[in-house]
Parts: structure tokens; C-alpha cells; sequence
């Protein structure tokens, strides 16, 4: 009989168990990053279905020229609104869309697995709070009281919550109006609310059509207290465990990111591809909406982890979410490689 010592069995597991722990990592390392085990050339005949909302996306990239550097055949589609899209997601009729920062949080609450593969910030806040006429409101603070539209699981939902937290509020201080966002404009002009938050252009206009009837807004030095805009570009997880969609995602990206810049850069051609001639709308109604988009940035996904989270904790906080989540679970951080080569 061979008789092995203690100290020999020993050193025997701990070799096996590096052994193992070492292909582990090697797995790991292959599933998270991007050079090992990622392909990165488009495969011919790959088609991605993209989410549009009023032919805003599709025009960006074909104005831009970003849409003639695809090697893949887009397909988009048009919705309204991030819940419409989040349903096509749970359907398995999208590859990627583009959306605001609370439809990711929704589809992590719901279970849903939609990683987030690039972002865009903007030095500007996403709506305005318009008063109903006749009304003053010139500070956060002096929101208490009232009542406030509010459009669960859109950017309106944490615009409205963060404005209550930094004036110290809750949303016992107040009344919050359910509403979709399609209703805003009328609900503030009507006076069935107090406050809204509105885009462009039904902020403009509602100050200027109601200007005689006393229409106001809180002051744009209270706005530029709350949070800039961010817009997440996502993609379903099963397009991303595709090889051939997880490359033409990759190159999207990439596109993405040259058609915003481009916009940034040539205002008026963005402005008449678009607001004029898509949208029927005046030339300086298109700018006043390209102004208040403000100057677009592409950071890291992993820089904006805790941004996210603190939005979570916030939605969260006002009760609004069954549980806490972990931002980190909402980002694919191999793409911090691709957003980090057009920087």
C-alpha cells in the first residue's frame, strides 16, 4: 500500500484548487472583457432591430453619415415612449434602443436583463417646471403644497423626486398627479396641476400662448440645481450573447456616439434634417429645442455607476421600487473599451 503523507495530500489539493480557481478567472476574464474571446468584425447578412421614437434616431444617423459606417442592415422601429419599448424588449422584438435613465431601472426591477452599453450626458437638465397661469413659484422649496404631475417609470419620476429632495421635501409634502407625459402640456395649461415638467417645445410655447393669462415657470437657476440629462443607449441580453449582433452592437456604438457629436457641431443641418423637415416645426423652434439639449458627453459606463445608484436610492426612497438594486448589474462594462476609443 502507497501511504501519503498529511503535508503531501495537502500540497496536492492546494495545486488542484489553483488549478481550478485559475480556469475560473480565465472564464471570467473572457466573459467580461473585450479583446479575449470577443469578436469584433461584423459577420455579413448580421441585422440589428433598433428602437425609434419619432424617426429621431435613424435621421441622426443618416444626416450625420454615421449610418454609411454600419456594416450590419439596421432595422428601426418606432414607439412611444420607454414602457412601449421595454415591452418589445420582453418580446424579443429589439436589439438596442435608446432611452432616458429610468427605463433601465424599470426592466432590472421587472427582472429583465437589458445591459446598458453606452451613455450620453448633456450640460443641461431634461425638462423645465412649467405653473399653471396665474401662479408663482419661484423656488424648490416652494413646491410644498402643491400638486405636481408625475409619470411613474419615465425621466419625469426622478426629475420630480430629486427636485423634492433637494428642497427637502417628501412626496407627503405634496400632491402628485399620475399622468402620462403625453398629458402634461394640457394638464398645466387647464390648471389641473400646479407644476409640470416639460421639453421642448411645449415649454416654449406654453409660456408664450399663455403669457396673458399669467403663465410662469420656476426660475432656470432652480432647474440648473438638479441633475443634466442622461440618455442610455441598451441592448437585449440575448442579442449581446450573439457573437455577430455583440459586434454590429459594438460598431453602433461607435456610430452613435460620431452622429451626436456631429450634432452638436452642425446645429442648423441637424436642425433642418429633423425639427424642419421631419418634424414640420420653425427653424427657431428647432433651435430652442437643440439649446436645451445642451453639449452632449460620453462618459465611461463605469464612472456612472453611482450616478445611477443614487437615482435608484432616490426612486427607491420614495417608495417606489420594491427593493433595492445594485447599479453595477445595469451596465455591460466591456463597452467602456469601445466608448473610451472615441474619446
Amino acid at each position: 500500500m502507497l501511504i501519503v503523507s498529511s503535508s503531501a495530500r495537502q500540497s496536492t489539493l492546494m495545486r488542484r484548487a489553483l488549478s481550478t480557481w485559475l480556469l475560473l478567472l480565465s472564464a471570467t476574464v473572457m466573459a467580461s472583457g473585450t479583446a479575449t474571446g470577443q469578436t469584433t468584425k461584423v459577420s455579413s447578412g448580421t441585422k440589428l432591430v433598433v428602437a425609434d421614437q419619432n424617426e429621431g434616431l435613424q435621421t441622426l444617423m443618416r444626416a450625420s453619415g454615421a449610418a454609411d459606417k454600419l456594416s450590419s442592415t439596421i432595422i428601426y422601429a418606432n414607439f412611444l415612449g420607454g414602457p412601449a419599448i421595454l415591452e418589445a424588449f420582453r418580446a424579443g422584438a429589439l436589439d438596442l434602443a435608446t432611452v432616458g435613465n429610468t427605463p433601465p431601472i424599470q426592466a432590472h426591477a421587472a427582472g429583465e436583463q437589458i445591459p446598458i452599453v453606452a451613455a450620453r450626458t448633456s450640460s443641461e437638465a431634461d425638462y423645465f417646471f412649467a405653473v399653471r397661469p396665474g401662479l408663482k413659484v419661484d423656488t424648490l422649496e416652494q413646491l410644498r403644497g402643491k400638486s405636481i404631475a408625475y409619470g411613474e417609470g419615465t425621466g419625469r419620476q426622478p426629475f420630480v423626486l430629486n427636485a423634492l429632495k433637494l428642497a427637502g421635501l417628501t412626496r407627503k409634502d405634496v400632491r402628485l398627479v399620475p399622468l402620462r407625459a403625453a398629458d402634461f402640456p394640457d394638464a398645466i395649461r387647464s390648471g389641473q396641476v400646479d407644476v409640470a415638467s416639460l421639453n421642448e417645445p411645449h415649454f416654449s410655447r406654453y409660456l408664450a400662448d399663455f403669457a396673458d393669462r399669467g403663465a410662469s415657470a420656476i426660475p432656470k437657476a432652480q432647474n440648473d440645481r438638479l441633475p443634466k440629462s442622461l440618455t442610455y443607449l441598451y441592448a437585449s441580453k440575448k442579442a449581446l450573447d450573439d457573437p455577430a449582433k455583440a459586434a454590429a452592437i459594438r460598431e453602433f456604438v461607435a456610430a452613435w456616439i460620431e452622429a451626436n457629436r456631429w450634432s452638436n457641431k452642425n446645429v442648423d443641418a441637424w436642425v433642418d434634417a429633423y425639427y424642419v423637415k421631419k418634424q414640420n416645426l420653425k427653424p427657431a423652434d428647432g433651435r430652442k429645442i437643440v439649446e436645451a439639449d445642451g453639449i452632449y458627453d460620453f462618459p465611461s459606463l463605469t464612472s456612472l455607476i453611482p450616478r445611477q445608484q443614487a437615482l435608484i436610492d432616490v426612486i427607491f426612497e420614495a417608495g417606489d421600487l420594491p427593493k433595492r438594486l445594485d447599479a453595477r448589474e445595469e451596465f455591460d462594462l466591456r463597452f467602456d473599451d469601445v466608448i473610451s476609443k472615441t474619446n
